[in-house]
């Protein structure tokens, strides 16, 4: 549970939905802290890819060029050909190793992706049950600033099913917030006006959900508990709704930003894989740029299945991405991952170089300066739901020291732990290795973001050294 003081408690305690957050109007207790916020954004990404990176063993001829982890220590480390494409950008990202959320450590890589942002123990198999993410905390504090309080992307686009998750973000019920993934739509929601009477339609649709909500209600003392149950879900996915068009009311007399689209290809699908992993970057770019939001997600498709995320390892000449970890002890297998990961790393770090290349258009450095961006997976190795690949990128106002490779845990200082993995049958391996929940870095994350917590799913304290 996020503590806060009283007045931010009080403030806030409606602020979470679907992704939004509810604003109130000008207080003068919140002045000071209002102003501070506006005055010098921060900014938060989280990039998730599916299916781990590759990891032979120091045996296999493979290991000195294309196992993901560098070498060496903090500040001297040496990247692979995995991550040498960031080598440009080397003091200004951070590498992880030795994080897991310890609630999903004994979960199968397929299964694990819907707990990345938010640590809960979503486990394997049965009853499934998640928790708000953390991005989505971000934005129930900073996104009463801005007209959308998230932007939440995927490949895949939707929400998936359970623990086959297509969305990073998850409420405040931990309900799966529906991912966007056509591009034009992104850009229309971001930079096209709704028409003329958008703000007749706004009310129309006002006057109907609260016609909608009171007479459902009126429903829950002649029905089954478990109808009771259905419909409290309901009247939730209603209340997102609903919140989100008091949101829209407040910005319907704000005109929208202005951007230049000419080198958008708003068209571009995953087949068209570099345009498409361009032009979805370039959004996100957009949206900071212009304050639309300062939160976002991309999810670059789902664990353990085809669809469109299958098609982006067509950008680098390969087959379907999923299958290129099923495929590592074939002839140039753990090259054809590696060359796939470098390739997402590549993109990631095109998108942190425009950041670093662009001013803070309220001052204050460059945008990198004031976001901090995240790329990783929930797999290290095959389908082993440990010891998460994590880059971190920007966040200098934010307090955030670069330039470095911080292991963490013991009884992997080589990153062998689960290493050389070909088989469903090696996820069920004994690990000795100790690692340290991932939750902490989050902490560490929600505080620099003025947020007044010291736990995250469960986990208290922060990520030492960050």
């Amino acid at each position: 549970m996020m503590k806060k003081n009283t007045a931010s408690v009080n403030r806030r305690h409606f602020l979470y939905g679907a992704g939004i957050a509810l604003a109130l109007p000008h207080l003068e207790t919140f002045a000071a802290a209002s102003t501070d916020q506006q005055d010098r954004p921060k900014r938060f990404l989280s990039v998730y890819h599916p299916d781990g990176v590759g990891l032979p063993l120091k045996s296999d001829p493979a290991w000195k060029d294309w196992s993901w982890f560098p070498r060496g220590g903090e500040r001297d480390f040496e990247l692979t050909k995995v991550l040498d494409v960031l080598e440009p950008l080397r003091n200004e990202i951070t590498i992880y190793s030795g994080l897991s959320h310890p609630a999903v450590r004994r979960v199968h890589g397929h299964s694990n992706a819907d707990q990345y942002l938010t640590g809960a123990a979503t486990a394997g198999h049965g009853p499934y049950k998640n928790s708000i993410s953390v991005d989505q905390v971000i934005a129930g504090h900073a996104g009463e600033f801005t007209r959308h309080s998230s932007l939440v992307m995927s490949t895949n686009g939707g929400i998936g099913a359970p623990r086959g998750a297509q969305t990073q973000s998850f409420n405040l019920e931990g309900r799966p917030i529906p991912a966007m993934n056509r591009p034009k739509q992104i850009f229309d929601m971001l930079f096209v006006a709704s028409g003329k009477d958008a703000a007749a339609k706004l009310a129309r649709s006002k006057s109907a959900l609260d016609y909608l909500i009171a007479h459902t209600r009126s429903l829950g003392k002649k029905i089954s508990k478990r109808d009771q149950q259905t419909l409290q879900q309901y009247l939730d996915a209603v209340r997102d709704t609903e919140v989100k068009l008091v949101k829209a009311q407040k910005w319907i007399d704000t005109p929208l930003p202005t951007v230049d689209a000419s080198q958008l290809h708003l068209d571009a699908e995953p087949s068209e894989a570099r345009l498409y992993f361009e032009t979805m970057y370039e959004l996100i770019y957009l949206a900071f740029l212009s304050d639309s939001t300062r939160v976002a997600t991309f999810q670059l498709g789902r664990e353990n299945g085809e669809g469109p995320h299958d098609l982006l390892s067509k950008a680098v000449g390969l087959g379907g991405a999923h299958g290129l970890t099923h495929s590592v002890k074939k002839p140039d297998g753990w090259k054809n991952l590696g060359t796939y990961n470098r390739y997402q790393a590549q993109e990631f770090g095109r998108f942190v170089q425009k950041l670093k290349d662009t001013p803070e258009p309220k001052g204050g450095g460059n945008m990198l300066d004031n976001t901090f961006a995240m790329h990783g997976s929930a797999s290290s190795s095959f389908h082993l739901s440990r010891n998460y690949p994590i880059i971190s990128a920007g966040g200098k106002n934010l307090g955030f020291d670069n330039g470095r490779y911080l292991k963490f845990g013991s009884g992997n200082e080589d990153n062998q732990a689960g290493a050389g993995i070909v088989s469903d049958a090696g996820w069920r391996g004994k690990i000795e290795a100790e690692e340290l929940p991932l939750a902490q870095l989050f902490v560490t994350i929600l505080q620099r973001f003025d947020i007044e917590t010291d736990t995250f799913a469960g986990i208290r304290g922060t990520l030492q050294r960050v």
